[in-house]
């Protein structure tokens, strides 16, 4: 429940746990939802209802701790029009375009809070997160397409390939189900050599959980290959490597 303050215990402890989940360098998950990723376009979406991230803290929080642009902007999107509930939440949003590791974000919620938080001038944020997001999604898209060509013309190292592909798909915040795709068709490709595919599994921990359990379920299912028994051989080890308590998803 909102005080008189505008803010809610529960988004307290929400914006604390996010905290704790960039010191760790996990992923923002959807409120309840452990198995599905927060993306910039569920931040923008005011249809959706977020639950505790509709409290202006966790909102803060992102805009000022995450490390992708986008994400924050977004974050500064959704928390901008709270900024006229209460004096404490107005000085929340001051605090942000002042703190936010994002020179966008500073820019954008500088312009919102010296325009009194004008529907015009929140508008005018909106608009801009929105180009931001997809413009940043065309810009990696386009990197790890180039990098893929690259690698199969023999322009770029196996390692460097893989590691920049981590990079890049964790800085345009994909969608799981993207990452899957793109995971999959590597590790599922006749044309990708398996040295590769090996150090993409060197790296399997990077991915989010969801995203793994996926990749293992669809790889094990998959027919018998010489292109995907020893990635299978090599994913049965991973799996039965993780502790105990954690849910494995596949047999």
């Amino acid at each position: 429940m909102t005080n008189s303050l505008g803010i809610t215990r529960d988004g307290l402890k929400v914006a604390l746990a996010i905290k704790k989940d960039y010191r760790k360098g996990e992923p923002i998950c959807m409120p309840g939802e452990k198995m599905r990723i927060l993306s910039p376009e569920n931040l923008m979406n005011h249809q959706l209802d977020l639950h505790s991230f509709e409290d202006p803290l966790p909102l803060a929080m992102v805009a000022t701790r995450d490390p992708e642009s986008p994400m924050a902007l977004a974050a500064a999107a959704r928390l901008s029009p709270l900024g006229t509930t209460t004096e404490l939440v107005s000085g929340v949003v001051r605090l942000v375009g002042e703190a936010s590791k994002h020179s966008q974000v500073r820019r954008c919620l500088e312009l919102v809070t010296d325009s009194a938080f004008s529907p015009d001038a929140i508008a005018q944020l909106r608009h801009h997160a929105s180009k931001i997001i997809v413009h940043t999604r065309a810009q990696y898209t386009a990197a790890l397409r180039h990098n893929l060509n690259a690698l199969l013309d023999g322009e770029i190292a196996p390692r460097r390939f893989v590691g920049e592909f981590f990079e890049l798909t964790e800085a345009g915040n994909m969608r799981n189900d993207i990452r899957k795709k793109l995971v999959l068709s590597l590790l599922m490709s006749k044309t990708i050599r398996p040295s590769t595919k090996f150090l993409i599994l060197e790296n399997f921990s990077r991915l989010p959980e969801p995203v793994r359990l996926s990749i293992v379920a669809a790889v094990l299912a998959s027919p018998p290959s010489r292109h995907t028994d020893i990635i299978k051989e090599e994913l049965s080890w991973i799996v039965g490597q993780q502790p105990p308590e954690t849910p494995q998803g596949v047999h």
